[in-house]
């Protein structure tokens, strides 16, 4: 029984915790791997934030590479020399970050930054001056579906969208001194990050479904033809597309040349919503309960962990053990308590645990200096999340 494994193994810790459990973890790895077919994952940092974990991953077969979500955060892990190559996935405006990476030629050859725009292009030069030695910088496609005028579905990333605008955008950046042109992103959100199977919503998973059926073609299309456009003027070292949700789609389009994912190693509550894959629910945070403020109901401390997104219930974190528990509609996951009923609650003590699942992989990670790995029922180390080595990076 789960419930009791992770109880043993976290016995003389006091919650709140987190803990990964590794081999859920491993398993996770693994799968995504195999759906990956043949093509590497880049693995997305934001969805794990522990640089334990970012090694574990990378040191495995079928993963090569980091993604980053902050250049400071890139230039931080090529000290750690966690990865050779690290590609920042947002374009950065961090005159700081920017004027370290020029003076740092280890880190310049690691590391690649997001620009979508010539704005991208000058406010780098704005911030080191003339003359300044290449920065590797990687062109962003949009590749959200556009099936109507004014119509768009999937995510507000690039202004570059058809593969005529990629290539004029392309040829400008090669002809600007102190850049080069090495890789193209081009992420379909309304796919790899939103499940086609939300519970107890028959007519929006219908809906999506639809969406991803007709705006896959579409993409594979237009990102070949993209890709094409690019390569005409600079010499390509990636392509990469997808995430999580879209390893199928995204790994049988000829023109991507690698793969991106990081919530299915973790298994957060927003791919429970998929119909093809099941991540295993490895990352897991445990609260102590508090209060018994009447029959089959239990209130717990702290736990408001909200994710990011949009502010709807399923950006709540959810009871996961004991089994038969929910969070309140009227109250929520708070601050400093949260109450949970069910005929689950009836059982529990003041001090036992409920242990929790968060929405969102690495977000759980900025609550906790550090996470228990375990394996079995031990804990097989306790390490720092970048939270607990002193670093936040927005």
């Amino acid at each position: 029984m789960r419930r009791t494994r992770l109880d043993t193994a976290t016995k003389e810790f006091d919650p709140p915790f987190a803990v990964v459990d590794l081999d859920a973890f491993d398993r996770n790895a693994t799968d995504l791997a195999r759906r990956a077919a043949g093509k590497p994952i880049r693995v997305a940092s934001k969805s794990i934030r522990v640089r334990r974990l970012l090694d574990r991953v990378i040191e495995r077969p079928g993963y090569a590479g980091v993604m980053c979500y902050s250049l400071a955060e890139a230039l931080w892990l090529s000290d750690q020399d966690t990865s050779e190559d690290l590609l920042v996935a947002y374009p950065t405006v961090d005159h700081a970050a920017l004027r370290e990476l020029a003076r740092n030629d280890v880190a310049r050859a690691r590391i690649t930054i997001m620009i979508d725009s010539t704005e991208h292009l000058d406010l780098v030069d704005a911030a080191l001056g003339a003359h300044h030695p290449d920065i590797r910088v990687c062109l962003e496609l949009d590749v959200s579906w556009r099936p109507l005028p004014f119509v768009h579905i999937g995510p507000r990333r690039s202004p570059i969208h058809t593969a005529a605008e990629a290539g004029t955008f392309a040829a400008r950046v090669v002809k600007r001194a102190g850049f080069k042109l090495v890789g193209v992103m081009a992420y379909e959100g309304q796919i790899a990050g939103l499940g086609d199977n939300p519970p107890g919503q028959p007519v929006r998973a219908a809906a999506i479904r639809v969406i991803q059926r007709k705006s896959g073609p579409e993409l594979v299309e237009r990102r070949t033809a993209a890709v094409r456009a690019i390569s005409r003027v600079a010499d390509l070292e990636f392509v990469n597309g997808g995430g999580t949700g879209s390893l199928e789609l995204t790994g049988s389009d000829p023109s991507v040349t690698e793969l991106a994912a990081g919530s299915g190693l973790i298994g957060p509550t927003l791919f429970d919503a998929y119909q093809k894959f099941h991540p295993e629910h490895a990352a897991l945070f445990a609260l102590p309960v508090v209060r018994r403020p009447g029959p089959d109901t239990a209130t717990l401390y702290s736990g408001g962990y909200i994710a990011s997104g949009t502010p709807t219930a399923d950006r709540q974190p959810s009871p996961y053990l004991p089994e038969g528990l929910k969070i309140l509609a009227l109250e929520g996951a708070g601050e400093v308590q949260t109450p949970v009923v069910g005929k689950a609650a009836d059982s529990l003590r003041l001090g036992d645990r409920v242990w929790m699942r968060h929405a969102k992989a690495g977000e759980l990670f900025e609550r906790f200096n550090e996470v228990h790995l375990v394996r079995g029922d031990v804990v097989e180390q306790t390490v720092p999340t970048y939270r607990g080595e002193g670093k936040n990076f927005g």
